[in-house]
């Protein structure tokens, strides 16, 4: 069985010219990075492939998490951040040019929108969009829902139902589109991240490369594991966040794998 997961592993990173690495649980744990990721990330690039990070957590804003790496001494100039509040701006200006959105998120998002050229409008916008939202209140989400209710086209940037944390998770967006389906009967039209195609599409806009030679890489199998598959990408599954080697093993064909290694470290011995 070990050797199988070794020779699944090899030819995975093989044929990889792209990395898609979600962050936490898969190159870092909250503050501290995984293992010697500093210098896994290193021997990625030097065998001249590509790291772009990608995240579905929309509360913060690309250059916000280019800090957060930089300090953890994690990223590089050559790489790239992108997240699903960046999917959802750029999905939004290809579909609904012009019109006005009521966005649902914190005031980095809502700059990054603005910054993007996106009309952000109050209860009468043309467009609802709910993103991770860590300044919630209810007077947003009773605007948000009367948007919903009225049937005006409604996003989310992510489904994720908790955010990883210490101790209790707190609700993500899953959460809160579970809330607003119960007071507007309504699901999203569209949910631009990890696992559905929207992502994985704008992401192929940008990398010139063919999917199978992109590979997607985390600690969710229902999130990351099933983007990647979904998009036809290679997914690596590691177990140095939510997953256990038991859970791995009896997973839907949805949620499956190419590859399962102890932590992204693992590949530096194939590059």
């Amino acid at each position: 069985m070990e050797k199988k997961s070794s020779e699944a592993l090899c030819r995975l990173v093989k044929k990889t010219q792209v990395f898609l690495l979600d962050m936490d649980g898969t190159v870092y744990l909250e503050d501290s990075p995984i293992g010697n990721m500093a210098e896994t990330l290193a021997a990625v690039r030097a065998s001249g492939r590509r790291i772009v990070y990608c995240t579905n957590n929309s509360s913060r804003t690309a250059e916000e998490y280019v800090r957060k790496l930089e300090r953890l001494g994690l990223y590089d100039p050559r790489d790239a951040v992108y997240t699903s509040g960046m999917a959802a701006a750029e999905y939004l200006k290809e579909q609904y040019p012009g019109k006005s959105v009521y966005l649902v998120g914190t005031d980095a998002l809502k700059r990054s929108f603005g910054e993007q050229g996106i009309l952000l409008g109050g209860k009468d916008a043309d467009v609802a969009v709910l993103a991770y939202d860590t300044t919630l209140t209810f007077e947003k989400l009773v605007a948000i829902n009367e948007l919903i209710a009225a049937g005006k086209p409604y996003l989310a940037t992510h489904a994720d139902r908790v955010c990883p944390a210490q101790g209790v998770y707190p609700p993500d967006v899953g959460s809160f589109i579970e809330l607003l389906k119960c007071s507007s009967g309504r699901s999203p039209d569209v949910i631009c991240g990890k696992p559905g195609r929207v992502m994985g599409e704008l992401l192929m806009q940008r990398l010139g490369v063919a999917a199978a030679a992109v590979t997607m890489v985390g600690d969710r199998p229902y999130t990351d594991i099933r983007f990647g598959n979904n998009n036809s990408f290679g997914t690596l599954l590691v177990l140095s966040g939510e997953t256990t080697a038991a859970a791995a093993a009896h997973l839907p064909a949805s949620d499956r794998p190419s590859a399962v290694a102890e932590s992204l470290n693992d590949v530096v011995r194939y590059l």
